[in-house]
């Protein structure tokens, strides 16, 4: 694990906080633990803002809702969307896959991956292939083709589609996406987050990283002003961006490449341990530029 008081003396002082969530923030069992509980409260204490950055729709924020302070505000669909979660997930900001580029994507899948099956996340909801695995967390899903999901009687008037979603029953992951980069990486960004083969894409340019450089640049906080953890391919860009970054310990084989720095798993509060020292380092900066009182 990085010590930010010995590798980074001269760096700028930390002034955002973005993390993922799903194998970095959250135990396996989904849970934030106490520890990490107090460490993004103190981090807020110290003035150190804190956004949630993830590839988890707006919905399945409420794990981590109550523990957001301040602005109030995360970065969900890898960077799709800007969201309140003080006012219960509203958006805030829609960064939208155009459907007709999102056919485009699924017919070049179709021929360069064929058994690959669709969902396509809208800001209403999920909906998916019959193909698919089924989300249990979505009763109200519509089960229809891609081409059926995507389509328009009106051009612009459906709900804007964050991202589609293609999962393949035989490839290995990183093999998928090789595979989906090549025939429609022109086309739109992908990823993906999950030890399955599922592909995450978003309109082209549409990153957690490109996102949250959006929302630091409104604050007025650089890239070296931000320190920011994760553990799959989505937050390579991220981790790449951010001035500080930290792999967790359980991280895929190329986000350990793509980190600055790197801490324990997310079973160990590793997010949790690097923010204990940053807010460290921020109160003894602190201390050090407070004149002394007169005697």
């Amino acid at each position: 694990m990085t010590s930010p008081r010995s590798a980074h003396a001269s760096a700028p002082a930390i002034r955002l906080i973005a993390t993922d969530l799903d194998g970095t923030l959250l135990r396996d069992d989904k849970s934030v633990s106490e520890r990490t509980i107090a460490a993004l409260a103190s981090a807020e204490q110290a003035g150190i803002e804190v956004f949630f950055v993830t590839g988890r729709p707006a919905r399945w924020m409420d794990v981590v809702s109550d523990h957001v302070h301040g602005h109030g505000l995360a970065i969900c669909a890898n960077g799709a969307a800007v969201v309140d979660l003080h006012a219960g997930g509203t958006f805030l900001e829609v960064r939208p896959l155009e459907r007709p580029v999102a056919l485009d994507v699924v017919r070049a899948l179709r021929a360069a991956a064929p058994g690959t099956s669709f969902a396509v996340e809208l800001t209403t909801g999920i909906h998916y292939e019959p193909q698919y695995p089924p989300f249990f967390l979505d009763p109200g899903a519509t089960v229809a083709t891609a081409e059926k999901l995507l389509f328009e009687e009106a051009p612009g008037a459906a709900a804007p589609v964050l991202k589609l979603l293609a999962q393949h029953p035989e490839l290995e992951p990183d093999a998928f996406l090789a595979v989906a980069k090549e025939a429609a990486g022109e086309l739109a960004s992908f990823t993906r987050s999950s030890p399955t083969a599922l592909i995450e894409i978003s309109a082209l340019g549409v990153s957690k990283a490109s996102t949250l450089e959006r929302c630091c640049a409104e604050r007025g906080i650089t890239a070296e002003e931000v320190a920011a953890f994760g553990d799959m391919p989505n937050d390579i860009e991220m981790l790449g961006w951010a001035g500080r970054s930290y792999a967790m310990g359980n991280a895929h084989p190329d986000v350990l490449a793509a980190a600055s720095g790197r801490t324990a798993g997310n079973n160990e509060d590793g997010v949790a341990v690097i923010i204990e020292q940053l807010v460290a380092e921020a109160l003894e900066a602190r201390r050090d530029t407070t004149p002394p009182t007169a005697s």
